[in-house]
């Protein structure tokens, strides 16, 4: 880290970063301290244990891939657009290897006492809110809230698709362009 002082968000950063590849179980101080160039001191420095740091690192996962990402879907000036963005946002994100493999990490530590509810939380938070998308366009409560299911659904199934048979997905831009378009012609079908 080039002699600069590390800060929690260093931390967290690297904790996710080894939890994508390797998860829950490879969030251990030594080698991240290691990995950070630096001594466990620092860490104790942010953290008071391990447990500690996996919490803001959850917490940092719920920030920057779900509050940051409806915060700029949100920008945008119509339902159908925002709808749009979302859904080629978070499936081109799991084109990027450490994206989709993070939402894979967190999902199989479903039952982690720190993981848990933070995953209940941003599962619900992100149907709703494409729910909302889908309302906005004019469907009833229940079926828009059946389509952001559907759509939630999908991308983690695109996820766990990218990881495990990547060559099974488009693989230029203009065939994932089609891929995103088809999904939401199919998602917004009446």
């Amino acid at each position: 880290m080039g002699g600069r002082r590390l800060t929690a968000d260093d931390w967290t950063a690297a904790a996710l970063d080894v939890m994508a590849g390797g998860g829950l179980a490879a969030i251990a101080v030594e080698p991240l301290a290691v990995r950070l160039g630096t001594t466990k001191g620092s860490f104790y420095w942010h953290f008071a244990n391990r447990d500690a740091l996996i919490e803001a690192a959850v917490l940092r996962w719920e920030r920057e891939h779900t509050d940051a990402v409806i915060g700029h879907v949100d920008a945008e000036p119509d339902p159908l657009t925002r709808l749009r963005l979302l859904i080629g946002l978070v499936l081109e994100s799991t084109v990027l290897e450490a994206d989709g493999s993070i939402e894979l990490a967190m999902l199989a530590t479903a039952d982690h006492p720190h993981v848990a509810p933070v995953l209940a939380r941003v599962t619900e938070r992100r149907v709703a809110y494409t729910a909302g998308l889908f309302a906005a366009l004019g469907w009833p409560a229940a079926e828009a809230r059946h389509r952001g299911l559907l759509a939630v659904t999908a991308y983690l199934g695109h996820a766990q698709t990218a990881h495990v048979a990547p060559g099974t997905l488009p693989t230029t831009e203009a065939d994932r362009r089609r891929y995103i378009d088809q999904v939401i012609t199919l998602l917004t079908a009446r």
